[in-house]
């Protein structure tokens, strides 16, 4: 059995002088949600693997107002973004990793606004980064050879902060075969989840959002969904349970793809 990983927390690296070089968010979904805690772990491998310097924040992280302010709480996101802006503040802390594109916007683009300054980037950058300095090494023939896999544009990362080509290029780097559903990078659809709906009761009408999503999914006839959102990974997954096609198709964040076909040596 493997050793358990030891995460490195922000408190523990500042009581002993040291300030590492990335913060690693980890956001609500990936500390409680049960699927993408697995998106969580994927990271800590990779961030462990490669001995990247970084810490979490672990209990003193709270949620960084995205869904309040999304559902209209204004009041209540500026309470949440000046707690966490402190903490941040207080831990010196410039650069920060996040594998949910709500927390990327929302610490990239809105909480300059309140005074927090960091140089956010998402996982799906990061680890395109990693691969094109050669510090992640994809197998030559792994898991995901010659398998068909299509990527849904999230779009808090797609059309609110034009990140299209950093997840693909993570999935070129598989010797996979890449498909693009027909309604993809600007025109991608939702998945139903986006501004705090995941938080609420669906509104009348025909269709829900996810399940005319899942069917763009269906059409490419593609084995491998990747997605890079929290949100995105419960609507899709939900879908393609509805369609009774969970054996069929397996729904993955991009970290989960990357450690599963990464050289570890």
């Amino acid at each position: 059995m493997a050793e358990p990983i030891q995460v490195p927390l922000m408190a523990d690296l500042s009581a002993q002088g040291k300030t590492p070089e990335y913060l690693f968010w980890v956001g609500c979904a990936g500390a409680f949600d049960s699927r993408y805690q697995r998106v969580t772990k994927a990271m800590i491998q990779i961030l462990t693997i490669l001995k990247i310097d970084y810490a979490v924040l672990g209990p003193e992280e709270t949620c960084t107002g995205d869904p309040a302010k999304r559902a209209g709480n204004e009041f209540l996101f500026q309470m949440q973004a000046q707690q966490n802006i402190a903490t941040l503040d207080m831990y010196k802390v410039k650069k920060i990793i996040t594998a949910c594109p709500h927390c990327f916007n929302t610490l990239k683009n809105e909480y300059p606004d309140s005074g927090g300054n960091y140089d956010v980037i998402h996982h799906s950058q990061f680890l395109q980064q990693l691969i094109n300095e050669g510090k992640i090494k994809m197998k030559e023939n792994g898991d995901f050879k010659g398998k068909k896999i299509t990527y849904h544009d999230s779009c808090y990362l797609g059309r609110a902060n034009n990140v299209y080509e950093a997840p693909r290029a993570i999935l070129e780097a598989l010797d996979a075969d890449l498909v693009e559903m027909k309604r993809c990078r600007t025109t991608g659809l939702c998945c139903g989840a986006g501004g705090a709906q995941m938080f609420k009761d669906a509104e009348k009408g025909n269709k829900e959002v996810n399940i005319e999503r899942t069917e763009d999914l269906l059409a490419t006839n593609a084995k491998v969904l990747a997605v890079a959102c929290p949100f995105c990974m419960t609507m899709m997954s939900d879908g393609v349970k509805h369609f009774e096609k969970e054996q069929e198709i397996a729904v993955l964040d991009l970290a989960e793809i990357v450690v599963k076909d990464m050289k570890k040596g």
